[in-house]
């Protein structure tokens, strides 16, 4: 079966709760693009490689390209955050389990982003659905245990390898420039910088997308009484809707996160830009291909760290890294609280 926009509008007609899903999830993906989108193009802004709105239309761009591209050839991150939960059996239960889900990532990330500290979106997804589903069944037998393994993995090693090779990237390309004009190299890595935030919002679309169509797929199935699923042909339209929907959100909000990533972490010159930009590009490459759902925030401010720590230590302000790290730990059971919460709450008004 393939989903056409004809279909989906025909969808909607026949299940209206399908247009409370519908709207919960493209809520959750404008937050997204308020608060996790604009960490791609936040290095390329604040080294004035590129001017803001230019980049915010670069990402929307390739934000669509990274989902197109990765959907296409790969589709385990979004098979991943299919498979993360189960809600059960009962498809009315379980739809008002995800709509919880929604509604708790969509408060956690507008109360992150009251005090410009980049919140992970991938974090608060996982959290949320985990918090829905122990809601409902009142222990741990909806939850997969094998796929946060893959979570929780990606979180250690994508936090070591984005610092690390940030750290050794930067050394790098300084030995290999040593000798070489600074004006020269300065230019070089101002156009190089634009090519590595791009590379940055194609990674983003292609795990980020990823994450929120799966939500929107296991939705479109619950809304019709279905609690088995089967294998759907993305269309392209719904690239399409979610890359402007995200585009728009980080139009809207993103200054204040790109600040934070791009300038007050670490001040950055424009080849350090660039290293941190290509490190951790290629690291969610990586994770998008082997299936595990990084978040490209966390990736990202390693790889930043790591840069910023090559020239010393000390020029890493830790308050704000700390304020990060802390909201990363917060996620998980803040989140997960909210949307354990959030799905009793609801359970009362529509059960």
């Amino acid at each position: 079966m393939e989903l056409s926009f004809v279909n989906y509008l025909n969808l909607l007609k026949e299940y209206p709760s399908l247009i409370i899903i519908s709207l919960l999830v493209f809520g959750v993906i404008f937050v997204n693009g308020w608060t996790d989108a604009p960490n791609a193009i936040a290095t390329c802004v604040t080294t004035r490689a590129i001017k803001p709105k230019a980049a915010i239309y670069m990402a929307a761009v390739f934000n669509f390209l990274g989902l197109l591209v990765m959907t296409i050839f790969n589709r385990k991150v979004a098979e991943t955050i299919f498979n993360i939960v189960d809600f059960g059996n009962d498809a009315r239960l379980a739809l008002v389990a995800l709509c919880s889900a929604m509604v708790a990532i969509v408060l956690w990330a507008s109360l992150a982003s009251v005090f410009g500290i980049p919140t992970s979106e991938s974090h608060a997804l996982i959290a949320g659905l985990t918090g829905s589903a122990i809601s409902i069944h009142g222990n741990l037998a909806g939850v997969n245990g094998q796929e946060w393994i893959k979570v929780l993995l990606g979180l250690v090693v994508s936090t070591v390898i984005g610092f690390l090779f940030g750290y050794l990237f930067v050394k790098l390309i300084e030995i290999i420039c040593i000798n070489m004009d600074r004006r020269k190299t300065n230019k070089f890595f101002g156009k190089a910088e634009i090519f590595s935030g791009a590379a940055m919002a194609f990674v983003h679309g292609a795990q980020d997308g990823q994450k929120f169509i799966g939500v929107f797929l296991l939705g479109l199935f619950l809304a019709q009484g279905k609690t088995s699923s089967e294998a759907l042909p993305i269309p392209i339209w719904l690239m399409v809707l979610c890359s402007l929907i995200m585009g728009v959100g980080t139009s809207i909000g993103g200054m204040k996160i790109i600040k934070s990533v791009g300038m007050d972490m670490v001040k950055l010159e424009t080849y350090k830009g660039f290293c941190a930009d290509l490190v951790a590009s290629v690291c969610i490459m990586i994770s998008s291909l082997t299936g595990i759902p990084v978040s490209t925030t966390h990736v990202k401010t390693s790889a930043i760290m790591g840069v910023g720590a090559s020239k010393s230590i000390k020029r890493v302000n830790w308050n704000v890294v700390k304020e990060m790290i802390l909201t990363w730990v917060l996620t998980f059971p803040g989140c997960g609280l909210v949307g354990y919460i959030m799905t009793k709450i609801f359970l009362l008004i529509f059960i």
